[in-house]
């Protein structure tokens, strides 16, 4: 999925030595990262949630360590900040979930669609452009998946704390990046969902190496009370 760690080498012989380990099923894991609940009955955060975000945390430390080691600058693009905003990736996964009434499972659909975008734009994620991506491909997978619950831009615009205009420009980049590739296959979504439980227990890498964690070889409606972040 989404690691540059290690050699293939040592990658296909991790995984090969699986094959003598008591691996939990789909549906255990499913249940362990609370996807098992629709969005209306979820009472607290999914763990689903904490492991994404602790993911693309230590995604954007790496990739903005091998920037500075190589002396290279991050290529701009309409997803990045002039500033990292005062959010941790964190707080900003769980106010997208508390206002989005988004399911678990649009947050895993959203790291696919993040996979492909990283991928297809030759991107690192870092600090000034993991925030857009991230209410960005939320949003088109919760507009994908979750016909029943998503809202309109402007919605997803106060929530993620950009502006109407920006969130179009972003959510059409987005998009065309992709191809309009948005359906994601049954095996993919439990091949993820597995990644990212093997990767929390520390049982092995990632399988797949993409942009995430690496350099490219050769280079309410929202209370109003509270206002809305601004990234």
């Amino acid at each position: 999925m989404i690691f540059r760690d290690i050699s293939s080498e040592i990658l296909n012989s991790d995984m090969g030595s699986l094959a003598f380990e008591i691996q939990p099923s789909v549906t255990e894991i499913y249940l362990a990262l609370g996807l098992n609940e629709s969005r209306k009955r979820v009472i607290v955060i999914p763990r689903v949630l904490s492991l994404l975000s602790s993911f693309l945390e230590r995604s954007v430390q790496k990739n903005e360590k091998l920037l500075e080691s190589m002396n290279q600058k991050d290529m701009v693009t309409v997803f990045h900040g002039l500033r990292a905003p005062t959010l941790s990736i964190r707080q900003y996964i769980d106010r997208i979930f508390k206002y989005s009434n988004c399911s678990p499972s649009c947050f895993v659909v959203a790291c696919i669609y993040m996979d492909r975008f990283l991928q297809n734009g030759d991107l690192l994620l870092t600090s000034l452009n993991v925030h857009r991506i991230l209410i960005t491909s939320v949003m088109v997978a919760a507009k994908f998946i979750d016909d029943d619950a998503f809202f309109n831009n402007a919605y997803y615009a106060k929530v993620g704390g950009v502006s109407t205009a920006e969130i179009n420009r972003l959510e059409m980049k987005f998009l065309f990046s992709l191809d309009f590739r948005l359906q994601v296959t049954v095996g993919t979504f439990e091949r993820y969902c597995v990644q990212l439980d093997k990767d929390a227990a520390g049982r092995c890498h990632i399988e797949r190496p993409i942009q995430f964690c690496g350099l490219k070889e050769n280079r309410q409606i929202i209370e109003k009370s509270k206002g809305a972040a601004t990234v």
